[in-house]
């Protein structure tokens, strides 16, 4: 297969506004830069610009060069808006007008941290759900009414907008996006290039209080993740909040109250989520039949996989498979 130039590629621009926090722009650069198919070909040119294409001064006190200057986000397929210092200034007329256009455009756009209220000025999150820095949520939500900001969860996605927490959960966003444009196989390989977790629900909880001792099953800090890491290796088999519930040796009642704190949902729901993602996993890298699929993700039956795998991801598990394993169908023709 011949490799693909960069004009063929998925065009990742991250705008870099004066004060950058260089971690919001590093997370998404090294994402998107190492994701590549499986034969080594790239998916993403990642490039980077600036108001003026001048060098711009980070949080951390060093400065970083771009490579271009508004000009850039016309022809970008995904904007990155890394968080950035000065969130109580409006931004440049020509800059929201920029944004603006490359949403109009077609174009996806993302924010990381205070990112978001870039977008917020440029009127791209109005009547949209949003998130940001659990610490600058508040000041997001007051001034921009009209924003219905969640200041708890790792990440929102609103489809061509889409906006993450603080720091990692800029990684996150970038994992989600990856996992959207090309599987959970690919993101998969970019958490472990990146020694990242592979899958954070965008619900979770940006952090949460450290819950009373409890029991075996648990970190030193009070963290579910054990129980959760235990029942992520059993998803074939017919788990229950009840049985969690024992694994971590709570009560259900507290189990659920401290799973809700920890992932920002309940644990039924989380283990659907993973039982999706298990499937995705499967029928992008096995040729399994659907039956077995359906078993091994443990769903029990195809009716099951297909009626909640439709839910989350807008498509029947025939097409997923289509989208990102064609060799398959074209094996499975005379």
């Amino acid at each position: 297969m011949p490799r693909e130039t960069d004009e063929k590629r998925h065009r990742v621009v991250a705008l870099c506004l004066p004060g950058t926090v260089a971690f919001d722009l590093t997370a998404p650069a090294q994402a998107f830069g190492v994701a590549h198919a499986v034969d080594g070909t790239p998916h993403y040119a990642f490039s980077t610009c600036s108001p003026h294409g001048a060098p711009v001064k980070t949080t951390s006190g060093f400065e970083i060069g771009v490579q271009a200057g508004l000009g850039a986000l016309r022809s970008a397929d995904t904007v990155v808006v890394p968080g950035y210092l000065g969130v109580f200034d409006p931004l440049p007329a020509e800059t929201t007008e920029a944004l603006r256009a490359a949403a109009r455009r077609g174009a996806r756009v993302m924010s990381v941290c205070t990112g978001a209220f870039a977008l917020a000025y440029a009127g791209l999150l109005d009547g949209r759900r949003a998130t940001t820095h659990w610490g600058w949520a508040a000041e997001l939500a007051a001034r921009f009414p009209t924003i219905e900001v969640e200041p708890e969860v790792l990440f929102v996605d609103e489809g061509d907008v889409l906006t993450s927490a603080g720091l990692s959960a800029g990684i996150d966003l970038s994992l989600h996006a990856i996992r959207t444009d090309h599987g959970a196989a690919c993101a998969d390989r970019v958490a472990r290039h990146m020694v990242a977790a592979p899958h954070r629900e965008g619900g979770q909880a940006q952090f949460f209080d450290a819950a009373e001792p409890g029991g075996g099953a648990t970190d030193h800090d009070g963290s579910l993740e054990p129980t959760r890491a235990w029942a992520r290796e059993r998803l074939a088999e017919p788990l229950t909040v009840e049985a969690m519930a024992a694994r971590a040796a709570v009560s259900p009642r507290t189990f659920a109250r401290r799973f809700r704190a920890e992932t920002g949902t309940t644990p039924l729901q989380w283990l659907l989520a993973q039982r999706v993602l298990a499937a995705r996993r499967l029928l992008e890298e096995s040729d399994l039949p659907i039956e077995e699929v359906a078993a091994r993700a443990g769903f029990g039956g195809t009716a099951s996989l297909r009626l909640h795998f439709r839910r989350a991801t807008a498509t029947s598990p025939t097409a997923y498979r289509r989208t990102f394993r064609p060799e398959l169908e074209l094996l499975s023709k005379p």
